[in-house]
């Protein structure tokens, strides 16, 4: 007789929980792609976090992901734009480079961010888990509550250059 047994794996195949980008972080540099999708007319795109995300809920951010091994940050943007945004990315372009510290104990992301420019005609929420709600806001007209990284994150934006109003 034949048995066979079945289980379900919550992580990505290969990856044990302890190997989570997240808990990496607390024991190595984990590098990030942060994309602060943009309409091109000089809105951005801010979602908030909802009760499930992982910290911070409640507080409006940019969207975010880790790199996967072998991915180039471009495809891990795309990825990311699709899964959170459910929607492509019409173009990319490099912003800047942050080293992120944050809390005790030290959870230490190298995140790499760009500017993406997506229809927002086409952007939904793709992980309702995380996000509860998207808004399009201009860069000095954003909502309340911030997510701790934001500010910085939109510093590196080029003041009213090639991403708005063309």
């Amino acid at each position: 007789m034949n048995s066979t047994s079945t289980s379900t794996n919550t992580t990505s195949p290969g990856t044990a929980p302890s190997e989570r980008p997240r808990d990496r972080a607390l024991t190595a540099p984990t590098v990030s792609c942060v994309f602060v999708c943009h309409d091109g007319a000089g809105r951005i795109l801010l979602a908030r976090r909802s009760a499930g995300a992982r910290d911070e809920p409640g507080s409006w951010d940019t969207g975010a992901g880790a790199l996967e091994h072998g991915e180039t940050f471009e495809e891990a943007v795309r990825r990311e734009v699709r899964e959170e945004y459910a929607t492509e990315a019409r173009t990319i372009e490099t912003l800047g480079v942050r080293n992120i510290l944050r809390g005790t104990p030290v959870s230490h992301w190298v995140a790499v961010v760009f500017a993406v420019e997506v229809d927002p005609g086409r952007v939904a929420i793709g992980e309702p888990h995380k996000f509860d709600a998207l808004g399009w806001f201009t860069p000095d007209e954003l909502p309340e509550p911030p997510h701790s990284q934001l500010a910085e994150t939109l510093a590196l934006l080029p003041a009213r250059g090639r991403w708005a109003g063309r």
